[in-house]
């Protein structure tokens, strides 16, 4: 096995292992983005839900973002790398140039160069989207996009296990 598909696998059943524990919802999303960026050698990472009315996003939690960046505004379902919430995973190379990208000048002042989409889906329906951030430019492997998409099913089932529990 080589090395980064191997770091996949350990960071994969660490993330199984904070989805599975007794924590909060906020720290297990918390560990999550955290897990995938240190695993992809990322910038940062965030988990953003939409809205009842699926016309925004919401940064639920975060990893190696400035608060400032996270709050840079209303992230538009509809302009912001839109095809993730039809269900496919997109890569942004130049997130400084592409039309996808909303908050452009503030994805230059933050140092992103490019963005993994991933959309969260639970029971067939995009809830969310998984973003990776990188400060250099990177072309994503279909290794990449395959363990952030077994990561974005599992943070899934974390959502769903939360919103079970506070109806118990």
């Amino acid at each position: 096995m080589d090395t980064q598909a191997n770091k996949y696998y350990h960071s994969l059943y660490e993330i199984a292992a904070a989805v599975n524990s007794a924590g909060s919802p906020e720290n297990i999303l918390n560990s999550v983005v955290e897990l995938i960026a240190k695993a992809m050698d990322t910038k940062g990472c965030s988990l953003m839900l939409t809205t009842t009315d699926r016309k925004l996003l919401l940064h639920t939690a975060s990893y190696g973002l400035s608060n400032s960046y996270i709050r840079k505004g209303p992230v538009s379902a509809d302009r912001s790398i839109a095809e993730a919430l039809w269900g496919h995973p997109v890569a942004v190379v130049n997130a400084i140039e592409d039309d996808r990208i909303q908050y452009r000048k503030q994805a230059k002042e933050e140092g992103i160069a490019s963005i993994l989409s991933v959309p969260v889906m639970l029971k067939g329906v995009v809830i969310g989207v998984i973003r990776l951030y990188t400060a250099e430019p990177r072309y994503f492997s279909d290794s990449d996009i395959y363990f952030v998409g077994a990561v974005a099913n599992l943070g899934a089932i974390a959502l769903e296990n939360a919103r079970c529990s506070i109806r118990l």
